[in-house]
């Protein structure tokens, strides 16, 4: 394989590799490497391994250990924080030599936020596949027969006193409350493909936000903090609305009717670095376009969190459980993520997506006239 070649695919992947010398020098590095220690390469070739680390960085006794025994080291969960890239930056540390007999090490670093990302990615595609099964199920073998209590309710209504046709309005009324909670759930059942295009996320927020200030948010104060040069993301309108609807819906809840300070922030942003693979494809997508609601309210508890995306997990006593559940497996169906960084006064849930492309491969933004 020529350099050039070599090159090429030392900077086509996500995480950042760096070759040492067995002194420590740093011979080369690819483009995440630059990236992630905010350097370039050339300023990386002046500078040792223990230079661009903290002090006291185990990474650096991990290259010596590998320079020394001639085998492959690993170390998990490192933490390689410092003011100048960041205050947490928590690495899986991967060190090898380059060959048999080489002195020239290979140190790659991958990064637990996008490693975590990829777990919470596979595991809510988990919770929808299980809750796709059970939808299925709880539309054949309960709305059938709930339709026929509904009716027997309504036909003894009209033979009845006032006092006993409270109790069959009653019944009817909680029969249309299940109802609404089995078709919820048959959502998780709809395999049917969805037309997809290119798609305003700002057109998203500004028709979801109109629906809350009409409706369950009007106690609630907005901020939007939007990126204007945004690209437009591939997927489908009417689901993100769902989604972005679900979210600032239970914001505005954990905020409260009473709350004299009630906000809720939406925000996007363009985020390079992270990729991930598409179900069904040995394709990695890029989801660059990151769509936020933060609210104010009191946060979510701690003991929630691990399945705060499974079907039926709620805070809310009235609450079906099935909200988030539920943008897990939108999300996941357009190839993106979501995640929630829980803070009291701070929550914020983050929808990271991919932009969408022409036929030719072009980004949107990549299009000229």
């Amino acid at each position: 394989m020529t350099p050039i070649a070599s090159d090429l695919i030392l900077n086509a992947l996500p995480m950042p590799v760096l070759t040492l010398a067995a002194d420590g020098a740093i011979l080369n590095a690819n483009s995440a490497a630059e990236s992630f220690f905010d350097m370039s390469l050339r300023v990386m070739r002046r500078q040792t391994l223990a230079e661009i680390m903290p002090f006291g960085s185990p990474v650096v006794a991990l290259a010596a250990e590998v320079s020394r025994r001639g085998a492959s080291v690993s170390e998990y969960r490192v933490d390689l924080g410092s003011p100048r890239i960041g205050a947490e930056r928590i690495v899986d540390v991967f060190a090898t030599p380059l060959e048999e007999g080489s002195e020239v090490i290979v140190l790659m670093l991958q990064e637990r936020t996008i490693a975590d990302k990829m777990d919470r990615q596979l595991s809510h595609r988990g919770a929808a596949r299980s809750m796709t099964a059970l939808g299925s199920m709880l539309a054949h073998e309960i709305k059938n027969p709930l339709s026929g209590i509904r009716g027997a309710a309504q036909l003894l209504e009209g033979s009845v006193d006032d006092s006993d046709r409270l109790l069959t309005r009653l019944i009817y009324e909680e029969v249309d409350r299940i109802v609404k909670l089995v078709e919820r759930v048959e959502l998780f059942g709809d395999e049917r493909p969805v037309e997809r295009g290119p798609v305003n996320v700002h057109g998203v927020l500004d028709h979801v936000k109109r629906l809350a200030q009409s409706g369950f948010a009007r106690h609630v104060r907005f901020v939007e903090t939007y990126d204007p040069s945004l690209p437009p993301v591939l997927g489908n309108r009417d689901q993100l609305v769902q989604i972005v609807l679900n979210l600032v819906k239970n914001a505005a809840e954990a905020i409260g009717i009473d709350a004299l300070d009630g906000e809720i922030v939406l925000s996007t942003a363009y985020r390079t670095g992270v990729r991930l693979q598409v179900p069904g494809s040995t394709e990695r997508v890029s989801l660059p376009i990151e769509v936020s609601v933060r609210d104010n309210g009191p946060g979510i508890p701690p003991d929630l969190m691990p399945e705060l995306f499974e079907p039926f997990v709620t805070t809310k006593a009235q609450g079906s459980g099935l909200g988030l559940a539920l943008v897990a497996k939108i999300v996941g169906d357009h190839g993106g993520v979501v995640e929630c960084d829980p803070a009291p006064r701070r929550t914020t849930f983050r929808i990271l997506l991919p932009l969408y492309r022409a036929r030719d491969g072009r980004a949107a933004d990549d299009e000229s006239p």
